[in-house]
């Protein structure tokens, strides 16, 4: 670790802190990830094979880029340092940079369609490998302004350090981006829980704001409702037989397009099909790639 010199504490992460680091060999500027690994006897296997994972997905241009593994024993505790490429700015600071001037203007449509492209190819290259994200959110996307790359990062470290140890924060895990079916207390979840992240984060880039800012997680429930209808087993089959279902009020379903104003006619459809019910007919984030919406988008640069 001598070779990296720490220039500032970044963030307290789930996982443990993280710092804006300079390589003193190569001069660039890293982010180390100190996660810290409650164990005395070696790395858990879990960890290593996640984090063997993360190398080979991060070779995608849409993930941030695992540069090293680092582990040191400090006071008999073994700390793991995860090394990966800088970027300075992430979506949600990027969405809500100049959100408190009046009339802000929203994102450019081309900016969105151009983001969202980058964000399922990311997200269809991880399910391609089986591997879910399960906390997509706008803080957890990374933003290269220079490039106008959107890269995904976080990845995968849910399952190799077991969900939030401790919140090391008084930030609130947020249930923005949840699924329904998990919010439900499903057991069976898959990829579709990350296209409904999708989803949130399109229309939030398109609103600057939330879709669904709940701080709950029946209150979340009741926002997802009282947009898109409250659920049945005609629109999904199996709902009221989830761990969690309640006898909620009855709202119908709203105009997508109402609620989501700035997009195109193409972009409600694709949200509408991140936004369904039933997980088995969500769109998934391969197929969404060649949704209309991203028709006109100059693919090339891809």
């Amino acid at each position: 670790m001598e070779r990296y010199e720490k220039v500032e504490k970044v963030g307290e992460g789930t996982y443990g802190k993280v710092y804006k680091a300079k390589d003193k060999n190569t001069g660039q500027f890293v982010a180390l990830k100190k996660t810290r690994l409650e164990m005395d006897e070696g790395i858990p296997s879990t960890a290593l094979r996640e984090v063997s994972l993360l190398k080979t997905l991060s070779t995608s241009i849409y993930i941030v880029r695992l540069l090293s593994v680092e582990h040191v024993e400090k006071k008999g505790k073994l700390l793991l340092y995860l090394v990966f490429e800088y970027l300075d700015t992430d979506l949600k600071k990027f969405i809500d940079s100049g959100r408190y001037v009046i009339n802000v203007d929203p994102l450019p449509p081309k900016l969105i369609q151009s983001f969202m492209y980058q964000l399922c190819k990311a997200v269809a290259h991880c399910h391609s490998y089986g591997v879910l994200h399960r906390d997509l959110k706008p803080q957890n996307l990374l933003v290269d302004k220079s490039k106008g790359l959107l890269k995904v990062g976080d990845l995968g470290l849910g399952r190799a350090f077991t969900v939030p140890l401790k919140c090391y924060t008084h930030e609130i895990v947020t249930l923005w981006y949840r699924a329904p079916e998990v919010l439900l207390g499903t057991f069976h979840y898959s990829t579709p829980v990350d296209v409904w992240s999708v989803g949130c984060i399109f229309a939030e880039m398109a609103k600057r704001r939330p879709l669904f800012p709940g701080s709950s997680e029946v209150q979340q429930l009741l926002h997802i409702f009282r947009l898109l209808g409250t659920p049945n087993e005609n629109m999904w089959p199996g709902v009221t037989r989830l761990k969690d279902w309640h006898i909620y009020p009855q709202w119908k379903p709203q105009s997508l397009a109402h609620a989501v104003p700035t997009l195109s006619p193409s972009g409600v459809d694709l949200l509408a099909k991140m936004l369904q019910y039933d997980p088995a007919r969500r769109i998934s984030a391969k197929a969404a790639l060649d949704h209309p919406y991203f028709d006109d988008l100059d693919k090339s640069q891809f």
